[in-house]
């Protein structure tokens, strides 16, 4: 008696077939030459600019200080313990992300997700060395590698690496002085840290933006998982008019169509849409998560429409209201109502607040902080005349770009007397741009109310004698008790 093998189950594994997008060319494609040449240009030429700030600080326009644990942008100085500023434009970023989604869908990742950015970057180079789609698809079909297949694809590594490699060295040119680590780099008196981080981002820039492309956004990126939380029937995203398209079919001739009275729609099917699209994917089955709203698809139909004679528009931003409307016979809404409404109503209020409250932030600011800590061990000192002194740790910090002369005084308790350690007076001066740390004494007199006192408050100044800016902290003075 034979025995019938159970069926072998399905393999849900599909071998990636890659993408090779078909050059095109209109209103959408030039907003993103622009786009992709005004992002890496800001991105490799920021840190050559120069700004002068005083000759003790540095001269980079933006710079990250890890060293001295600064942040500079321009004028604009961040301390460590003024991280809000950093968390606040975070807030600001994913509000206006939110913002830009609900309005246009996910305008972000079709034109300036450094993802997409370095991907047509490098599918640039590729056409350029390669050639346009069709030349591409028959060099990744040849089994064979000649000579002339393994020189285009030399040359074309090469590029890629070098594009790799200098985005990896502006990376590291942010946290330091550019010109002399870029003079340390090609004299390798670098630190490794700098060769090792180049590396890395070579390495994830040249497989990114050349080999995954497409499954960074569809298997590694969250963002399409998530954008349907910041989307609604009024967001304008890409579609197809498929009431408009259907059905289908070859373009005929004026006697074709007369002899034949089944009807047609405007759509030819001649797969423009899907040859250029960089995810590889028909728009006309539906809006789909690796859809990123670039546009492509809008450029290459709308050639054919005006090729065939037909309306542009076949391909378009459009909303699922808009939809059903134009299938009623109606007109759709204008643009702008789709972008106004509370929604994004909402988004740019709130958006706003945080870049009005953060400008406020950034007005008000000290250029000149304190903070004390009182040494607790022991909690006061008693002298040999029966004085009661306590010590603080105080931190004196300057803003400013030169050294500035800080005077420390007391006040709210007749009683109490202060004294620095190491400074004659009460002066210290306190170097350009840096946190200074002074040990201070304050003593009572014996016999006095503060000496005999549990506790006092009382207030520590510090005064910019050579401009006169202020700054005080409240603390708290521990007499005998008794």
């Amino acid at each position: 008696m034979s025995q019938t093998q159970p069926d072998t189950p399905p393999s849900l594994y599909a071998a990636r077939e890659p993408v090779f997008p078909r050059r095109v060319s209109g209103a959408f494609r030039n907003m993103k030459w622009v786009i992709m040449a005004i992002t890496l240009g800001i991105y490799y030429l920021t840190p050559w600019i120069r700004w002068d700030r005083g000759p003790n600080l540095p001269d980079q326009a933006v710079l990250v200080d890890l060293a001295h644990r600064r942040f500079y942008f321009f004028w604009i100085e961040i301390w460590p313990h003024e991280f809000y500023f950093v968390a606040g434009l975070l807030v600001m970023a994913g509000l206006g992300l939110f913002l830009f989604t609900s309005a246009l869908g996910r305008v972000w990742c079709g034109y300036a997700c450094p993802q997409t950015v370095w991907t047509d970057l490098f599918i640039l180079v590729e056409r350029w060395v390669e050639g346009d789609r069709n030349a591409r698809l028959r060099l990744h079909r040849q089994k064979k590698w000649d000579a002339r297949k393994v020189r285009l694809r030399a040359i074309k590594f090469v590029l890629w690496f070098l594009i790799a490699l200098a985005t990896g060295g502006a990376w590291v040119f942010y946290f330091t002085d550019a010109p002399q680590l870029a003079m340390d780099l090609v004299t390798l008196n670098a630190h490794p840290v700098a060769y090792s981080t180049m590396l890395i981002l070579t390495a994830t820039t040249f497989f990114f933006g050349g080999i995954a492309r497409e499954q960074i956004c569809i298997y590694a990126c969250p963002w399409p998982r998530i954008q349907a939380a910041m989307m609604d029937e009024d967001t304008l995203t890409i579609g197809y008019r498929h009431w408009r398209g259907e059905p289908r079919g070859k373009l005929r001739g004026k006697k074709a169509q007369a002899a034949d009275a089944a009807p047609q729609g405007d759509c030819i099917d001649c797969m423009a849409c899907v040859n250029v699209c960089p995810m590889g994917i028909d728009i006309r089955d539906g809006q789909q998560m690796e859809c990123i709203t670039c546009g492509l698809c809008i450029d290459a139909c709308d050639d054919v429409m005006a090729k065939i004679g037909k309306p542009r528009g076949l391909i378009d931003y459009l909303a699922l209201t808009d939809e059903t409307a134009e299938q009623a016979g109606k007109p759709p809404k204008s643009v702008w109502k789709h972008i106004f409404r509370p929604r994004t109503i909402l988004y740019t209020t709130l958006w706003a607040s945080v870049g009005l409250a953060l400008l406020v932030a950034l007005f008000i600011r000290p250029v000149i902080e304190l903070t004390v800590a009182p040494v607790r061990n022991p909690t006061y000192v008693l002298l040999s005349d029966g004085t009661i002194r306590n010590t603080y740790d105080v931190r004196l910090r300057n803003k400013n770009g030169d050294e500035r002369p800080f005077k420390i005084t007391i006040a709210g308790n007749d009683d109490l007397a202060v004294r620095l350690e190491g400074v004659e007076g009460q002066t210290v001066i306190v170097p350009a741009d840096t946190m200074s740390l002074q040990r201070v004494y304050v003593t009572a007199p014996k016999g006095t109310e503060a000496s005999l006192a549990e506790r006092v408050n009382f207030r520590i100044w510090v005064e910019d004698t050579s401009n006169g800016d202020r700054a005080s902290k409240d603390t708290i003075f521990n007499g005998k008790g008794n």
